[in-house]
């Protein structure tokens, strides 16, 4: 459960930093607007493939999305 509560906290956090909102980013990777909520909301675990795709959109590295903030290798939040 760890790495979804990080994966939520990043994504939320990545995605606000690039000015998207969640509609955006959804329409960007190509997925279901609902979908983001629920990742950010931590009710939905995001494959590998999926990853790859949000961090590719937000212009980060897919390790980014699974760190611990302050381990973030974007800087952001550290």
């Amino acid at each position: 459960m760890v790495v979804r509560e990080r994966v939520a906290s990043n994504l939320k956090r990545l995605r606000k930093t690039a000015g998207l909102s969640q509609e955006e980013l959804a329409g960007r990777a190509n997925v279901n607007r609902n979908y983001i909520g629920k990742l950010e909301r931590r009710e939905n675990s995001a494959t590998t493939d999926m990853l790859a795709k949000l961090a590719d959109v937000l212009g980060c590295d897919i390790v980014d999305l699974v760190s611990p903030v302050e381990k973030s290798r974007s800087g952001i939040g550290t």
